[in-house]
């Protein structure tokens, strides 16, 4: 179960969860295993989205790993004792990954708000795929990336191979994932893998000011524009323009709209509510 973070006490649980003016903060907390995607994490993750979804007070989210790498991805040890998700015939470990670090990427994709993953070290395997699953990405210059699943003779298994492609194109992806080799945060920032680096000690200062500034947008509205996002990438432009037309018409109906229209014109800050 991930676990609330009350002021600076730190919690001996696999995700630590904190909320602030409309700001939930989502920190992997088993540097000891450099945030491997053990069960436990998969669970408390899974739990979180599920009860940030419920939550209309969070407008933005940001996902990073305490200590200094962000996730090195499956947990080797495991493997190598075939353990956890790796035990079983290869129909139970199909089973496995199904029902076990592939809810990740499905409770990720399905969040209703925007995710930051702000990247403090090395994203590597399946850390750097939890790093896409991501809406927008940033990095510290500590950070290195990598699709590194050849070096252990195993396939993407999380969603890799759907979610890289989409953000640094084929070739790219290809470079990446057949060679297995980390990039540095530069040429992430380069081929458009994170958004822009940071020096280490900004990085959740700047994650926090690209999250403040987009949960000064009214939440309902909010939560519909990234579902029309969503459904731009695989829908024709006919389906997302009807979409858009539905969503827009409950746009339209909020009490938010109309204080955003009345702030306009009273030359003053808005104050939404979430109705």
């Amino acid at each position: 179960m991930a676990s609330e973070v009350r002021g600076e006490k730190a919690v001996n649980e696999p995700v630590l969860v904190s909320k602030r003016d409309g700001v939930t903060v989502l920190t992997l907390n088993r540097p000891e295993s450099r945030n491997a995607l053990s069960d436990d994490v998969v669970d408390a993750v899974e739990d979180a989205v599920h009860a940030i979804n419920a939550d209309l007070g969070v407008r933005a989210v940001i996902l990073t790993g305490a200590g200094s790498v962000f996730s090195s991805g499956g947990n080797v040890k495991d493997m190598r004792q075939r353990q956890g998700m790796f035990q079983g015939s290869p129909a139970e470990i199909r089973e496995g990954y199904r029902r076990g670090i592939q809810r990740i990427p499905r409770a990720l994709y399905h969040c209703e708000v925007p995710t930051i993953a702000a990247v403090n070290g090395p994203a590597i395997g399946a850390g750097l795929d939890l790093a896409l699953m991501c809406d927008i990405r940033i990095a510290s210059t500590a950070a290195t990336f990598a699709e590194s699943f050849l070096k252990l003779g195993i396939v993407p298994g999380d969603g890799g191979a759907w979610f890289l492609p989409r953000v640094v194109g084929l070739s790219r992806a290809c470079t990446m994932t057949f060679t297995a080799e980390a990039i540095d945060a530069a040429t992430a920032e380069q081929w458009g893998l994170v958004s822009h680096t940071t020096e280490p000690g900004d990085l959740l200062d700047a994650a926090h000011d690209l999250a403040r500034r987009i949960a000064t947008h009214p939440p309902h509205a909010l939560r519909m524009t990234k579902r029309l996002l969503r459904e731009g990438q695989h829908q024709s432009l006919e389906s997302t323009l009807e979409l858009s037309a539905a969503l827009q018409a409950l746009a339209h109906h909020t009490g938010d709209h109309q204080e955003a229209i009345e702030a306009m014109f009273g030359k003053r800050p808005p104050r939404f509510t979430g109705k």
